[in-house]
């Protein structure tokens, strides 16, 4: 049987943590058929990014309307999209594409490396989170967008009340930089889902943005709801997380194969 369909329009991550390659390897570990809209190129390993040259539109459009026009998707995950003309043609493909969309507004990377043009930031609130099934900003993430900075674990009500006035249906506001716990909260306004995971000591972390996002994407593909997705998706990067290991002099990665059962060895 053909196995749920899932695209991600990122960046190239060249040391293969997050970005595209997190992306895709999340999807294979998670029993679904990944596909790929490449919108930007870093050089990048686990001591930041040296480098990033973004795609032109044309052939981001392009790569999109190649896959979903042919082969068809049934849950879209966005990631890097690096300038505001990037992100005002994947909003619009995004709008035109009858599949639930999980958007991560990455706007940093893990080392503190811009990944989004400031110039971009008024796209992304007006233009791609209104399209989106699920915005999933981590705690610098959603200050940028909202302007509300998270110092404990009752602010991210307000933070996620801000985030939802831009548009997304489901908001779903990363706590893992607070102290204690790594708790998470998921809200459409209405309703509330408090995620909550012991803190794990493990500085290897690289790609749990993308990886979390991506697999909510496959759990949506697979016709969960959004909190079932996204609590399968916390279970799986936590068990990424845990599994994490040194790559390089820096942070190294989640290891997105854990539950395969294969280690690191």
């Amino acid at each position: 049987m053909r196995p749920p369909l899932v695209l991600t329009v990122a960046g190239s991550d060249s040391g293969g943590g997050a970005g595209i390659q997190a992306d895709l390897k999340t999807m294979l570990a998670l029993g679904t058929h990944g596909m790929s809209v490449l919108t930007a190129v870093t050089a990048q390993n686990s001591l930041g990014v040296q480098g990033a040259w973004e795609l032109p539109v044309d052939a981001v459009r392009a790569q999109y309307r190649s896959v979903v026009d042919d082969i068809g998707v049934q849950a879209v995950k966005t990631g890097m999209l690096a300038s505001a003309e990037l992100v005002e043609t994947v909003a619009e493909l995004l709008g035109g594409t009858d599949a639930p969309a999980v958007v991560d507004p990455v706007g940093v990377s893990k080392h503190g490396d811009a990944l989004l043009a400031a110039s971009a930031l008024d796209s992304v609130r007006t233009k791609l989170l209104p399209v989106a099934t699920v915005a999933t900003p981590n705690l610098d993430e959603v200050a940028q967008l909202t302007g509300v900075r998270v110092e404990s674990e009752g602010d991210l009500r307000r933070a996620a009340a801000a985030l939802l006035e831009y548009g997304p249906r489901w908001a779903l506001i990363k706590g893992g930089h607070l102290r204690g716990e790594a708790v998470d909260l998921l809200t459409d306004g209405s309703e509330e889902h408090w995620l909550r995971a012991p803190r794990l000591d493990n500085r290897h972390t690289h790609g749990t943005g993308c990886t979390l996002a991506s697999a909510v994407a496959c759990g949506l593909a697979k016709g969960r709801s959004v909190p079932e997705a996204v609590t399968e998706a916390k279970e799986y990067v936590t068990g990424a997380i845990g599994a994490g290991f040194a790559l390089g002099d820096g942070i190294g990665p989640v290891d997105h194969g854990w539950a395969l059962g294969r280690g690191t060895a």
